[in-house]
């Protein structure tokens, strides 16, 4: 193997840290061939469908890419914004604000880059434009709250991947998760109080993630626990009673068993129970994206209207709030110790004490 050179460096340079934030990614456009382009990156990684390569490459490039893409594409162009992705237009304003306050707080020269999964700009880009800013060690933080091999897995395979080119190593920390960080919860509190004090309450609240086969959960995935974590210790903030809220997985593909409850189905049965307005919101979404945007507030919306209900309110995700910002500054910070020195003096405090 030949491995990749590396920036020459003086005896004298700072030295630098540096931080990446991984998310999915998105299409570069709305266009069937950057959808499909997007899918095969996505659907062929073995880390989000567990079938033998020989068996399952065929369906995918032979069936699924065939048809599919077309469809998510027209999904896409109901949520692309004049700046292009929302998805990629949040995480920069994520990464900018996370900038400006880790600036305040590590008190070392740090370099900060967002990379996608699946699309670009591409984690290999991303660990190459810390490199070269002189990032010798990189805390990797993937924008999923809630442990998952599918998404979190998939970043320490990329991540370490692409490591295994390099000349000269850096140190390397990985966040693998925040599903339960005081800030983090403080923030969807805030988030959906603040909602219902603009909008009305409503009857009953939603909380939906992301779905993965139920077999993964099975086979010892900690996902689905910690998705119930997070739901349980956002309902005790609100102080909602037992009954007023509920969890349920949105996102499903394909023929076989995901975790359930399903949100689609939950949603259609509820004006049948008698709820008749639900609010929603997706605590395992850093950014808004297509699962949020197009998923829940366009389809399950018309889903639970058609149904019998009579209000739905969709609460934004977390995106490039204040609070956001600051919950994962907190959690920069408690894990660069060690290797810079760091005011530690908010660490564990709720962003609206602040």
């Amino acid at each position: 193997m030949r491995y990749q050179s590396s920036p020459k460096y003086d005896h004298d340079t700072p030295e630098r840290i540096g931080v990446l934030l991984v998310n999915s990614g998105t299409p570069d456009s709305p266009s069937t061939a950057d959808v499909r382009r997007f899918l095969g990156r996505l659907l062929g990684d073995p880390r989000v469908v567990e079938l033998p390569r020989a068996l399952w490459l065929p369906i995918l490039h032979g069936i699924i890419l065939r048809t599919r893409p077309f469809r998510s594409a027209r999904k896409y162009r109901r949520i692309w914004t004049d700046r292009g992705s929302p998805l990629l237009a949040f995480s920069g304003e994520l990464r900018e604000r996370i900038a400006a306050r880790l600036g305040e707080r590590v008190l070392a020269p740090t370099a900060i880059e967002v990379g996608m999964l699946y699309a670009n700009p591409s984690v290999p880009d991303a660990l190459a434009r810390l490199r070269d800013a002189g990032a010798q060690r990189i805390l990797v933080v993937p924008l999923f709250p809630q442990y998952c091999a599918v998404s979190t897995g998939a970043v320490h395979d990329q991540v370490t991947d692409e490591l295994s080119r390099w000349r000269w190593l850096p140190e390397l920390r990985f966040v693998n998760e925040y599903h339960e960080h005081p800030g983090y919860i403080e923030a969807l509190r805030t988030s959906v109080a603040a909602h219902w004090s603009a909008n009305g309450r409503t009857e009953h609240l939603l909380m939906s993630f992301h779905g993965i086969p139920d077999k993964y959960f099975r086979q010892g995935d900690p996902y689905y626990c910690k998705c119930q974590k997070t739901a349980r210790l956002l309902a005790e903030e609100l102080n909602l009673e037992e009954g007023s809220w509920s969890l349920s997985f949105q996102s499903r593909y394909g023929p076989g068993k995901w975790l359930r409850p399903y949100t689609d189905e939950v949603l259609e049965g509820m004006p049948k129970r008698g709820i008749r307005s639900v609010t929603v919101v997706c605590p395992g979404f850093a950014v808004d994206c297509l699962e949020t945007l197009e998923e829940i507030d366009i389809e399950n919306r018309e889903r639970f209207l058609s149904a019998g209900g009579t209000h739905f309110q969709y609460v934004p995700a977390l995106n490039a709030h204040p609070d956001h910002a600051a919950a994962l500054t907190d959690i920069l910070v408690r894990h660069l110790q060690g290797w810079t020195p760091v005011n530690i003096g908010w660490l564990g405090v709720p962003a609206a004490t602040r």
